[in-house]
C-alpha cells in the first residue's frame, strides 16, 4: 500500500509541466476554433500522440503503474485547464480502455487496451457504450441484447447506444449489452466490436451545450456479429455468474458498467477541477485589470470574497479527488469517495464557471471571452458518468447501508 502524501513526487511534478505546458501551447490556442466547428479535433489529438500523451503507454503509466493513484488526476486536471472539449477528445479513448480493464482478461487487456490508442502514425480511437434513449442513470434496464449462438460461437448484438463519446468515429467499441433480461443489471456483459464488423454503424450526432469538440453519438447494432472471444472476462466467466445470480446468490461482481464508472469517478472529477481553475485564473486577471469607479474591481469586498470562495472551493475539491484516487488503487472505498469527489467537483465547476462569467460583467457573456465557453464546458460534469442525482444515491447507500431508491 502506497502512503498518502500530497506531495508529488519528482515522476508528477514532471508530468504535470509537460501537460501543462501541451496545454497551454497547443491546446488553448485551437479551442475556441474546435468549440465553433463542433468537430472531433483530429490533428491536436494528433499532436498529443506524437508526444506520447495520446498512448497506451501513458495511459497505462498514469492509470495502472502509479500505486499513489495521483498521476492521472494531476493530467487530467492540467489538460483540462487548457479545454474540456478538446482534452475528452484526447482522453475519451481512456474510458473505453477502462472498461476494458475494469471487466477483461489480463489476456485481452494487454490485446485491446492499445488498439484503444494505436500508434502516433495509426491513430486509433476507442469508445464505450453503456447508456440508451431510454436507459441512462438507469444502466439496469438496458434494452441493447447479446445472444449466443453456440454453433458458431458468436455473439450477435441487437440495439441503440446513445450519448457514446467517440461513438460511431472509434476503431474499437466497448459495448455493454443485456444477456439475460430477467436479471436486470446481474444479468448484463460487455463486448469488443472492433472496426470493420458489420451490423454496427453511427447513429445521429449530438449538437451539444458545451465540449463540443468531443464527438457523441448513437451508435446502432443491427444483427452485429462477433466472436465469441469479444465477450470481456470470457464465457466461462459470465456463466458462473449468470448461473450464481438465478439461483438468488449474490455474485460478487459488479455490473460492468459501474465497475468502470467506479474507477473512473475521480478522474472525470479532476476534468472538472482543471476547468474549474482556468474559469478562476481568467476571472482572477480580469478582476485585477478591469478599472471600475476609478480602481480595480478586486479591490472591492465583493469581489475579492467572491475570488477567495471560488480558490476555496476548487481546492476542496481537489483534496476529495485525490483522497479517493489513492484509495482506489489502495484498499477501495469505504463510503463512497468516487461519487463524493465527482459530486463536489462537478458542482464547484458549475458554480466557479458562471461566478466568473459575474465577474466579467457583459463581456464574460460572450464568446470573445473564454469563460463563456467553459461555463458550458462546466455543467456536463453534473451530468455523464452519473449524475448529480445517481452521485447522492450511492453515497447515500454507502453511508446508511441502506438500499434508498
Amino acid at each position: 500500500m502506497a502512503e498518502f502524501s500530497l506531495a508529488l513526487n519528482e515522476d508528477q511534478l514532471q508530468i504535470q509541466k509537460w501537460i501543462h505546458d501541451f496545454a497551454e501551447n497547443v491546446v488553448r490556442p485551437a479551442a475556441h476554433e474546435w468549440d465553433e466547428r463542433e468537430e472531433f479535433p483530429f490533428p491536436i489529438v494528433e499532436e498529443a500522440a506524437k508526444i506520447g500523451l495520446y498512448s497506451f503507454d501513458f495511459f497505462a503509466q498514469a492509470s495502472m503503474g502509479d500505486p499513489t493513484g495521483l498521476t492521472m488526476p494531476v493530467a487530467l486536471e492540467e489538460l483540462f485547464w487548457g479545454d474540456a472539449g478538446i482534452g475528452l477528445a484526447i482522453f475519451g479513448s481512456g474510458l473505453a480502455a477502462a472498461g476494458i480493464a475494469a471487466n477483461g482478461t489480463p489476456e485481452q487487456v494487454m490485446e485491446w487496451v492499445p488498439q484503444c490508442f494505436g500508434e502516433p502514425d495509426d491513430l486509433k480511437i476507442g469508445a464505450f457504450c453503456v447508456s440508451e434513449p431510454d436507459a441512462g442513470s438507469d444502466v439496469s434496464s438496458l434494452k441493447t441484447k447479446a445472444v449466443y449462438h453456440e454453433a458458431t460461437d458468436e455473439w450477435v448484438l441487437n440495439g441503440t447506444k446513445a450519448w457514446a463519446t467517440n461513438g460511431g468515429l472509434a476503431h474499437l467499441h466497448v459495448v455493454t449489452a443485456t444477456v439475460d433480461p430477467t436479471l436486470g443489471s446481474r444479468g448484463q456483459a460487455t463486448f469488443l466490436v472492433p472496426e470493420g464488423t458489420p451490423g454496427i454503424s453511427q447513429g445521429q450526432k449530438y449538437k451539444k451545450h458545451g465540449i463540443r469538440a468531443s464527438h457523441t453519438a448513437e451508435v446502432v447494432l443491427d444483427d452485429c456479429r462477433i466472436p465469441g472471444r469479444m465477450l470481456l472476462g470470457g464465457k466461462e466467466k459470465l456463466d458462473e455468474k449468470l448461473a450464481r445470480a438465478r439461483g438468488g446468490t449474490k455474485t460478487g461482481a459488479k455490473q460492468p458498467a459501474m465497475a468502470t464508472f467506479e474507477a473512473t469517478r475521480p478522474a472525470v472529477a479532476a476534468q472538472a477541477i482543471g476547468v474549474a481553475r482556468a474559469a478562476y485564473e481568467e476571472a482572477l486577471a480580469y478582476a485585477k485589470e478591469r478599472v471600475a469607479f476609478g480602481k480595480p474591481i478586486i479591490m472591492n469586498q465583493a469581489i475579492a470574497f467572491l475570488l477567495a470562495d471560488m480558490a476555496t472551493e476548487i481546492d476542496a475539491a481537489r483534496m476529495l479527488v485525490w483522497r479517493a484516487a489513492w484509495l482506489a488503487g489502495n484498499g477501495g472505498y469505504t463510503n463512497a469517495e468516487g461519487s463524493m469527489a465527482k459530486l463536489k467537483a462537478g458542482r464547484v465547476a458549475v458554480w466557479v464557471t458562471e461566478r466568473a462569467i459575474q465577474i466579467h460583467g457583459g463581456y464574460g457573456y460572450t464568446r470573445e471571452y473564454p469563460v463563456e465557453r467553459m461555463h458550458r464546458d462546466a455543467k456536463i460534469f453534473d451530468i455523464f458518468e452519473g449524475t448529480e442525482q445517481i452521485q447522492q444515491l450511492v453515497i447515500s447507500r454507502a453511508i446508511s447501508g441502506l438500499r434508498i431508491e
